[in-house]
């Protein structure tokens, strides 16, 4: 019999090497990220770098980033990370940045920041924001925490862009924010970022990119040469940016950056308390303490692999992008979506005989862990660099899928009744 799962803390310990087995052996029916059987959730280049990961966070696995007086070199690492994030997005001279946990806090935080800044200003009580449909569910975490109305707007029907005169309709005297992705999540593709700017420029609004996929991305793929549209704060209205480093930085969970355009701004970020006996209590994060091996692992993944390392890899992430969609183009009845840009896209059925649900479930059974796609149906792939070495295997049992579920439904169609029809 199995035993079921524990309920309290045993009565006597257990030796290292029994928890460690149990713990392998615990992942026995998870999808392999090594192997690349799994395209989110994960980012991954090579055991090379993942013992850089995991060697800088043991260096720093006790450390409390909060307390900065008590450790000065965890300040010295962290202003660090932040310089280089700035300086790859073309901040200003008086930007300042926030080293966050991941995508969802910087976004939290920018709402927050910008919600207290216009509440300052402006005097808006009853604040909203106006986000293209595909904008990223923390977003409506972020109006549900903050008291923030979220207004999503379609995107454009050719394109999946934010439109950006749908979202002009939608502003409003409460309006304090307006957001482009870098690029959204469900296509892969980037909002006119520039159009978005300029709009919230001239009346007055603050505006976020949230690059959390593309931050440390983007600018790498546009050194290759390919057609990378403007999303930073090369931008003149762009007024923060959320970025993940651990996306495409490549550092381990969770590191992400939240970045604003003038530190000025961020008064209306900082969380302070004097109303007890320890004394003020500041913090620029929603976290107390703070992982301080999150931050030197980013510190050091970014040091080891530099702008070359950089480069190198998203080289690799493109070519991949490219031998996927050649290869899945190539199977009759399915297509991959456009357009699409960087690292994400989707494919679906040009055939109505093809259920494309059923293609993914064969996928599965083939052991890989496949995305799905709501609207339009259809499987939704974001990939890394461990995608290079399982391209073809997936292209492999791609065909053999599709050829799977066409046989059932000619086996079925044979086995109806001759008139009857569902």
């Amino acid at each position: 019999m199995t035993a079921g799962p524990r309920r309290s803390i045993p009565a006597t310990g257990r030796p290292w090497e029994d928890l460690k087995a149990e713990l392998e052996a615990a992942k026995k029916d998870d999808f392999s990220w090594r192997e690349g059987r799994m395209a989110l959730y994960f980012y991954y280049l090579n055991e090379e770098v993942k013992r850089v990961q995991q060697e800088a966070y043991l260096s720093y696995w006790t450390e409390n980033a909060m307390g900065q007086r008590a450790f000065p070199s965890m300040k010295k690492l962290e202003d660090e990370v932040i310089a280089m994030g700035l300086d790859l997005l073309h901040a200003p001279p008086e930007a300042t940045a926030t080293f966050t946990s991941g995508g969802t806090e910087s976004i939290l935080l920018a709402i927050k920041t910008a919600r207290d800044w216009a509440r300052a200003t402006k005097g808006i009580t009853e604040p909203n924001m106006v986000l293209p449909r595909t904008a990223h569910p923390a977003f409506d975490r972020a109006a549900e925490y903050f008291g923030v109305r979220a207004i999503r707007v379609p995107t454009t029907r050719n394109d999946f862009r934010a439109d950006v005169a749908a979202m002009a309709e939608r502003i409003d005297r409460d309006t304090i924010l307006l957001l482009g992705s870098a690029p959204n999540y469900p296509f892969g593709v980037f909002d006119p970022i520039r159009e978005i700017a300029a709009l919230a420029e001239e009346r007055g609004l603050w505006m976020h990119v949230d690059a959390c996929v593309g931050g440390f991305l983007a600018p790498f793929v546009r050194r290759l040469g390919y057609d990378i549209p403007d999303f930073d704060f090369v931008i003149p209205g762009v007024t923060s940016i959320s970025a993940d480093l651990h996306k495409y930085g490549y550092a381990p969970k969770g590191a992400s950056l939240m970045l604003l355009r003038d530190r000025a701004l961020q008064q209306h970020q900082t969380f302070t308390f004097s109303g007890w006996e320890r004394g003020t209590y500041a913090s620029n994060t929603v976290q107390g303490t703070r992982a301080g091996g999150a931050v030197a692992a980013a510190w050091a993944v970014m040091n080891y692999l530099g702008q070359d390392g950089y480069t190198h890899w998203a080289r690799v992430i493109m070519d991949t992008v490219e031998t996927l969609t050649r290869g899945i183009n190539a199977i009759p009845g399915l297509a991959v979506l456009e357009p699409h840009e960087l690292c994400i896209f989707v494919y679906r059925s040009t055939d109505p005989a093809l259920d494309i649900g059923l293609v993914a479930e064969a996928m599965t059974r083939r052991d890989w862990f496949v995305g799905r796609q709501a609207e339009p149906p259809g499987i939704h792939l974001h990939l890394n660099p461990v995608h290079a070495e399982t391209a073809e295997l997936y292209l492999a049992d791609l065909a053999a899928s599709v050829a799977e579920v066409r046989e059932a439904g000619a086996r079925a169609r044979a086995a109806q009744p001759a008139g009857q029809t569902y």
